[in-house]
């Protein structure tokens, strides 16, 4: 009975070193380690907000100084408005997006100033070249050159590369949402006048009217394409008063109460106007002019040189949710008489000249929009 065990044991053994044998064969396939597997269920990691700065500024209204400042420009061959618009482009292309908004209509025709405008077509390139990715083109001053004017005014603009809303050449295209996009995002531009001059509206889509009927329409039809940013022009409110009107603000709340809309911004009165909480909604009611002849020298404010640059600080959360969170505004001045755009802080950090004039202007435009920790006045170079 031993001697079988004994056997059988020997048997075993040389069994085992068989093994031991073959597997250390072929490059030590088998050999044991003591390193755990790699993990092969390693999980992804999670969707991170995203944050877009987005600008917006006032009226582009281009009397006939300004016109004629652009063809001294040019050197008598055409019109360049670029150079008055030059400091501010830092701002503007360095944003994520930049919306503008042109006042009035630019056609081939001869320009006109004030009180019917026709502006010269080479404003759209300036536009492209200063950074500006679409333009708002709903003011009280649209239907100055009639149907034509729009359609031309679209025209100027499609062949600068600057897509357009808020005026139509066609019932389709009063049909189409503006939809941008920045770092993956999908961003509404939706545009609307709540005045006229009295003119007559060609067609029923020809303009863009701010109804809030209208408004929350388009920013549901916004939604569907994708977007989840969707910000609002307005232009409207009372001419040279720095109060938001009793229309504004009905219209601000209505909209600011809906969860389609992410901003709301606006022009017209050619002053600026404060920044205001509204249904935890940051509202930026009036940019001011950006670039005008109105001056004290035309019996007007002071505060019609003045204007801001509304940079709209946005967090796209991975739900497709989005938020102001603040806005930073850099206060503009036009100097004369070479109707320069300045940027007002950084000008006089700078020792840019009219010094006393920036300052006063700074004053003006920080007294009125305010200070907080949500929003505030912007100096630095770069957006």
């Amino acid at each position: 009975m031993i001697t079988v065990i004994c056997r059988t044991f020997v048997a075993l053994l040389a069994l085992s070193a068989l093994v031991a044998t073959a597997a250390g064969c072929g490059g030590g396939v088998g050999v044991a380690s003591s390193a755990a597997p790699p993990d092969a269920t390693t999980t992804p990691a999670a969707p991170q907000p995203v944050d877009l700065t987005i600008e917006a500024n006032g009226d582009l209204l281009i009397h006939s100084p300004v016109w004629m400042r652009a063809q001294q420009l040019a050197g008598g061959n055409g019109y360049n408005f670029a150079p008055m618009l030059r400091l501010i482009k830092p701002y503007v292309a360095g944003s994520d997006l930049a919306l503008c908004h042109v006042e009035t209509p630019m056609t081939p025709k001869s320009p006109t100033g004030y009180p019917v405008f026709n502006t010269p077509t080479a404003l759209a390139s300036a536009i492209a070249s200063t950074g500006w990715d679409a333009c708002d083109t709903a003011s009280n001053h649209s239907l100055d050159g009639g149907q034509y004017g729009i359609d031309q005014t679209g025209y100027a603009l499609t062949r600068a590369g600057v897509k357009h809303t808020g005026s139509f050449d066609s019932a389709a295209a009063a049909r189409k949402i503006v939809i941008l996009q920045a770092k993956g995002i999908k961003v509404a531009y939706l545009a609307y006048t709540a005045i006229s001059n009295g003119q007559i509206q060609p067609h029923s889509w020809s303009l863009n009217w701010a109804t809030t009927g209208k408004i929350l329409s388009d920013a549901a039809r916004a939604r569907k394409l994708g977007a989840q940013v969707v910000v609002v022009n307005i232009h409207g409110g009372d001419e040279y008063v720095h109060t938001p009107s009793a229309t504004q603000m009905r219209l601000a709340r209505a909209l600011t109460s809906s969860p389609l809309i992410t901003a709301v911004i606006g022009q017209h009165v050619h002053v600026v106007q404060p920044i205001h909480l509204i249904n935890k909604k940051l509202v930026v009611f009036g940019e001011g002019n950006l670039l005008s002849n109105q001056t004290p020298a035309a019996g007007l404010l002071p505060d019609t040189q003045d204007g801001l640059l509304a940079l709209l600080r946005i967090r796209v959360e991975p739900d497709g949710s989005s938020r102001v969170r603040r806005v930073d505004y850099v206060p503009t001045y036009v100097r004369h008489p070479d109707f320069t755009v300045m940027p007002v802080g950084w000008a006089l950090n700078n020792g840019l000249q009219p010094a006393s004039e920036m300052k006063a202007s700074w004053n003006r435009t920080v007294g009125v929009v305010g200070r907080t920790t949500i929003y505030a006045p912007y100096s630095n170079p770069k957006p």
